[in-house]
């Protein structure tokens, strides 16, 4: 088994801690990943993205060109990279700031509200665990607690406090596919 993933948006929208939180779930639940980070010239607000790599054997390249999964924030990455994805694979896109569908034959899209679930939280900044949540409900690949250990560990002792609403962000993303 071996799933390609590439995750894209805004600087400020999680997604590099998503592609690191992926990443690191693997590892802990005995499989071999690869993360690649992937920034835009601007610090906040410019385009992010990453790559991650997820097997069951050793990856011998981060390198890939179509990605399994695609997980979108926001309107230019859909348009960059939609075109992007193997067939029979998964888009994930954020239908709170993009309103267009996805114009890519022979993939399963979800869309995902996951600003106007944050907003519904009162914490914008989970809007990236809203997105996650459906994720991995529909890709199956991890077990609940592996993915919130390993989000304590991302976040640390200083924001354990914000596990609780991070794990309903979650939630309330399952809930939408």
């Amino acid at each position: 088994m071996t799933r390609t993933i590439r995750i894209a948006g805004f600087g400020g929208q999680g997604v590099m801690l998503t592609g690191q939180l992926l990443a690191y779930a693997a590892n802990k639940q005995g499989l071999y990943s690869l993360w690649v980070p992937a920034y835009g010239p601007e610090t906040r607000g410019g385009t992010a993205n990453c790559s991650i790599t997820i097997s069951d054997v050793p990856i011998y390249s981060p390198v890939f060109k179509k990605s399994d999964d695609l997980i979108i924030f926001n309107e230019p990455s859909l348009a960059k990279f939609q075109e992007r994805v193997n067939d029979g694979g998964n888009i994930f896109y954020n239908s709170s700031l993009i309103k267009g569908e996805v114009q890519q034959p022979n993939v399963h899209a979800f869309a995902i509200p996951m600003n106007d679930i944050a907003l519904e939280l009162e914490k914008p900044q989970v809007a990236n665990m809203v997105m996650l949540g459906a994720y991995l409900k529909v890709v199956g690949i991890f077990d609940e607690q592996t993915i919130v250990d390993s989000l304590e560990y991302m976040l640390g002792a200083k924001k354990k406090n914000m596990i609780p609403i991070n794990k309903e962000a979650m939630s309330r993303g399952q809930a939408l596919v």
